[in-house]
């Protein structure tokens, strides 16, 4: 039977409002997976496009000359090749690349293999705001990306329970996320059922860049914090500090950690700040969104001080506020982001997320604008765009960067 036939249910069946909301739920749900069969055949399943010798050049500042002769000379990776015959390279080789050059240049590895060295700790990236269409997602999703593009090791975390960079990296939560498969999986309480981080965390289709998805079951530890701290006196005080313990498990494994939030001050953000070692807190430049921010701010300012008469000290490497959906054209969001620039200063990114008709685009199919092929929009509109992204994501990088001491 068709979608829209199943929709419609005889006039004389009364339907009670629960019943109604589980039917559209499977409905949506069954049309999701078919649209995600059809977007990504023959197993449903994403895959990340081959890069153009000109992009690898770009990314790894490898001479486009030197890949041209390494390919002629049999030397490295093997390209793939277009019907054109333009020589192409997947992320996973284009990694190797980095490898090689790392090895057969020392003295400049870091140039081509940016990954911590000894001494330089796990960076893990809080993206907060507790105000929905807020580009969390959006932003967690591009950063992870570009990080990957650029060689680092990445882990993203997916807290929110609509699980949108789940679905962004291919995971339909309801679908392909089972009992115990999330975070809770090893947040929960119950020695019996809790897992260790490494089970949960899955490889995604973008090499260097793996997951942990998110479903409905992360609202459980919203659900059982609560109870424990009721009922047992002081035992569950460290509810905080479960998620940080939790990633010291695998601090070895990657460089930079990602953490999605929920558009809430529950639990799991609680942990998730207590967690980061830098916060990234998007903001939509228009007056009730700022207003929204300013109540978020208050709420996580009292909340901190709860965590420090705990005990517990938060020392985070950087707070930034990064304006998202920006249309500098506007005038009003312009005097929004003024005021912004003037009452916090520097801790204002200076790039701004551009709103673009080109990230919506890329959002639609579920990729990121790093996905896209330049000749599935117009040149200059993912030319501005894609610029715009790297111009933020490059920011964040150069204060990750910063707070590992280099220069």
């Amino acid at each position: 039977m068709a979608i829209a036939e199943q929709a419609q249910l005889p006039s004389a069946a009364k339907e009670d409002a629960g019943s109604k909301i589980m039917r559209h739920a499977g409905l949506l749900s069954q049309q999701l997976q078919q649209l995600r069969m059809h977007m990504y055949p023959p197993k449903s399943e994403k895959a990340l496009r081959p890069f153009l010798t000109s992009e690898v050049s770009r990314l790894t500042s490898i001479p486009d000359s030197t890949l041209k002769l390494m390919s002629s000379e049999g030397r490295g990776p093997v390209p793939g090749r277009l019907e054109n015959n333009h020589r192409v390279y997947t992320l996973s080789q284009v990694n190797e690349l980095r490898e090689f050059f790392a090895r057969q240049k020392p003295a400049e590895a870091l140039r081509f293999l940016p990954r911590r060295r000894d001494g330089e700790h796990l960076q893990v990236v809080a993206v907060a705001n507790f105000k929905g269409g807020s580009a969390k997602t959006t932003t967690c999703v591009h950063l992870a990306h570009y990080l990957a593009l650029h060689g680092y090791r990445v882990l993203a975390l997916d807290l929110d329970p609509q699980a949108s960079l789940s679905a962004l990296f291919g995971a339909q939560p309801e679908v392909d996320v089972g009992a115990n498969e999330t975070i809770y999986a090893a947040l929960r309480y119950e020695e019996a059922d809790r897992r260790s981080i490494r089970e949960i965390i899955r490889k995604t289709y973008f090499d260097g860049v793996d997951l942990i998805p998110g479903n409905l079951e992360v609202m459980e530890y919203e659900h059982e914090t609560p109870r424990v701290l009721a009922s047992k006196a002081g035992s569950g005080a460290i509810f905080f500090e479960r998620l940080k313990l939790a990633l010291a498990e695998i601090e070895a494994d990657y460089d930079v950690v990602i953490l999605d939030t929920p558009p809430s001050l529950g639990f799991l953000t609680l942990s998730a700040i207590y967690a980061a070692t830098s916060m990234i807190i998007t903001v939509h430049p228009a007056m009730l969104d700022v207003a929204s921010m300013s109540q978020f701010l208050l709420m996580m300012g009292d909340l901190i001080s709860v965590l420090n008469e705990s005990g517990a000290q938060l020392d985070q490497d950087f707070i930034r506020y990064l304006v998202t959906r920006h249309n500098p054209n506007d005038a009003p969001q312009s005097q929004v982001v003024a005021m912004m620039r003037h009452l916090f200063g520097s801790d204002v990114l200076l790039p701004t997320a551009i709103e673009s008709t080109a990230v919506e685009a890329a959002g639609l199919a579920k990729r990121s604008i790093y996905e896209l092929e330049v000749g599935q929009l117009g040149r200059e509109t993912h030319k501005r765009a894609r610029e715009a992204v790297d111009a933020v994501n490059e920011a964040i990088v150069e204060l990750i960067n910063k707070s590992w001491g280099r220069t």
